[in-house]
């Protein structure tokens, strides 16, 4: 039987308990055996670079998920030249983990509608599946809006593959803000990876 594996994709600039737990009920749901986080060299479909170096970002993801066995790190993104397009990176995947595999790429429900400007869509919904994250308590996402950009074949895809998850009320943008203002974020991050960001003064206001 085929390897289910997720994809999860982003910043992680930081990397917080949120991801971990979104990532973990998406396996969860889909039966997958193995979780791999790919960090970005920018935010998707936004011009901003992550405030952290790349090998801060990838030192912290590393803590995050030092006991967490179905979590690997892949930075196949960062590695690649730019423009990185996600079906470079599905492609690239499938040659090193072998055509046995079934990935699942994991998106939030906020990026939906920007879906049918991804490069090369179709060939992405052909070669993958794209999973919506529907955070728990929320309505499921209306794809019948996207259909005549995707195509009905497409939106049966993704109405297929809506995870329901954990309704997460934090992002990496306000614990950088909060870490700017000296509050307190011990309840949103691994300790390790709080006492990393103290360590290397990442996100803090510069003399």
């Amino acid at each position: 039987m085929a390897e289910k594996i997720v994809l999860f994709g982003g910043t992680f600039d930081p990397i917080h308990i949120g991801h971990i737990e979104v990532a973990s009920a998406a396996a969860e749901k889909i039966g997958a055996g193995e979780i791999i986080l790919i960090p970005a060299r920018r935010s998707p479909h936004k011009n901003l670079k992550p405030l952290a170096p790349d090998n801060d970002r990838i030192a912290m993801m590393k803590l995050a998920v030092e006991d967490k066995s179905l979590f690997e790190i892949n930075p196949v993104e960062l590695n690649r030249a730019e423009p990185s397009y996600t079906i470079d990176t599905i492609r690239q995947l499938k040659q090193s983990l072998g055509g046995d595999c079934i990935l699942y790429w994991l998106i939030g429900a906020d990026m939906l509608e920007s879906l049918p400007k991804w490069h090369k869509i179709d060939e992405l919904l052909n070669e993958c599946n794209i999973c919506v994250m529907n955070r728990g308590g929320f309505e499921k996402p209306d794809f019948d809006k996207l259909a005549p950009q995707l195509g009905s074949k497409n939106i049966e895809k993704l109405r297929k593959n809506v995870v329901e998850t954990p309704s997460i009320e934090i992002s990496s943008t306000q614990i950088r803000r909060k870490i700017l203002n000296n509050e307190d974020v011990s309840k949103y991050l691994h300790p390790e990876v709080l006492n990393y960001i103290k360590i290397r003064r990442l996100y803090a206001a510069t003399d």
